[in-house]
């Protein structure tokens, strides 16, 4: 018997004509299942979300979730070839491997007291889907279970260890055990106050997963790391003079930890990320930026190429980051990580207006190595090879630049108002590094002075 709404749909007819009437005939098998339900609009609420599901991750993003999944898929099936525990069957797989072990029922047990479900297929079958919210710790409790409960190496050889020497990015926005890190460096400086020269290295914790717990170092005097005090049989000796190393820095940190907060902390990672994504935009036009997301995007540092220069002007890095100091800037990070780069992190903690200004100076530059590139400023002497320009500088009586005082001294209008004026010129630094000259006293000079005192 057809259950349909007849009337609406004989008027849809009338107006559309065979299309609405193949569209009353699917109507009618619909509530011919479920008379009482409404079963078209549920089918289209769930297409609607599987739409937006599309949408909200886009095609990269859905690629993206493929390969993570198909790749946690493979890692398990390479752990189920491991243990031997197992055979994989139905290759290829994408996201569900089926394996045939002993016994299914067992293994489904097993991992539902792991709060895991796993699809049996027969006793001696077993199926293990995974999905975007599986995750690598997933993955090793899986491997437990089949492994009948014991932890699963794979290779004691191997392990991710990330060098997190600067922060800002991640913090209250994702962590080194999501990521995967089996070891991380957590360099306090910078991401958490302390000076990057002063207490970098000096105060920067290590943490460990804890299966590397036992193999951290000890100390003589006070027990530190993952050997309890009373075993010696297996010391791993010592890394540091003291045992929790600068621990007088640590202050620092704790106190700006303590007045920025979770919320603060995080708002300062995104706007940090927001500041070097603004001026890598800002400068993308005349500059290649490097390493940037499949989005365009950059984290909270960008890096500035200049190695073509060097082809086209002769302008090397040290000559734009000491250029930068006629603009009242200190040059950011030279030739690190890539070779004649500049690395630029502006942090959370600077304006836009002051962001502006940088940008602009190293446009400004753009414009002067443009000036050598066509010819018009000597490729050798000119006013990036001269920078820095300090007043002793300026106001000698001798002056063989090829270009003005004023224009070295005042590339832009703002630093009329106000200059941070650099101290001294260019250095010689091949001379520095060759010739090792010693600043102490002799010790007949102090005995002098203090003779004189006394005289």
């Amino acid at each position: 018997m057809e259950r349909a709404r007849r009337l609406a749909y004989r008027a849809i007819l009338k107006r559309l004509g065979s299309e609405a009437k193949q569209f009353r005939q699917n109507e009618t098998l619909l509530h011919t299942v479920s008379p009482v339900s409404y079963t078209p609009s549920r089918y289209a609420l769930l297409a609607n979300m599987a739409a937006m599901y599309a949408v909200y991750h886009g095609p990269e993003g859905l690629k993206s979730i493929a390969q993570r999944v198909h790749g946690l898929a493979g890692a398990f099936s390479l752990g189920l070839k491991k243990l031997g525990t197992g055979e994989v069957q139905g290759l290829p797989f994408f996201d569900t491997v089926k394996v045939k072990v002993a016994d299914a029922h067992a293994i489904a047990d097993a991992a539902y007291k792991s709060e895991i479900n796993l699809r049996i297929v027969d006793r001696n079958t077993i199926t293990v889907s995974f999905d975007e919210t599986t995750t690598l710790e997933d993955v090793d409790k899986l491997l437990k279970v089949f492994a009948g409960g014991k932890p699963m190496h794979l290779d004691n050889k191997y392990g991710a260890y990330f060098d997190f020497g600067n922060h800002t990015e991640k913090v209250g926005l994702t962590n080194p055990g999501w990521i995967g890190a089996d070891v991380c460096h957590l360099n306090l400086h910078k991401t958490f106050c302390i000076p990057h020269g002063g207490g970098g290295p000096g105060m920067g914790p290590i943490g460990v997963k804890k299966h590397l717990a036992p193999f951290l170092p000890s100390h003589p005097v006070v027990p530190t790391g993952g050997i309890p005090a009373p075993d010696k049989s297996h010391p791993l000796g010592t890394i540091s003079a003291a045992p929790w190393g600068s621990a007088l820095i640590l202050p620092i940190s704790y106190t700006y930890i303590a007045m920025m907060g979770s919320n603060g902390l995080t708002e300062a990672s995104k706007i940090a990320i927001l500041n070097a994504n603004y001026m890598a935009k800002r400068l993308e036009n005349y500059y290649p930026i490097l390493f940037r997301g499949v989005n365009g995007t950059v984290a909270h540092e960008f890096i500035v190429d200049l190695r073509g220069f060097k082809n086209t002007a002769g302008i090397e890095p040290e000559d734009v980051a000491k250029r930068l100091m006629d603009y009242g800037f200190h040059g950011p990070t030279m030739s690190w990580p890539v070779p004649g780069t500049l690395m630029i992190e502006p942090t959370e903690s600077e304006s836009k207006a002051e962001l502006d200004r940088f940008c602009d100076a190293l446009i400004s530059i753009r414009e002067e190595i443009a000036q050598i590139e066509n010819g018009k400023a000597d490729v050798h002497n000119n006013v990036l090879k001269g920078a820095p320009h300090p007043p002793s500088l300026l106001m000698g009586d001798a002056w063989t630049k090829p270009y003005s005082r004023e224009y070295a001294a005042f590339p832009a209008a703002w630093l009329r108002v106000a200059k941070f004026w650099p101290t001294t010129g260019r250095v010689d630094n091949v001379y520095g590094d060759r010739n090792l000259v010693c600043t102490l006293l002799p010790a007949s000079h102090v005995v002098e002075e203090q003779a004189a005192a006394t005289a």
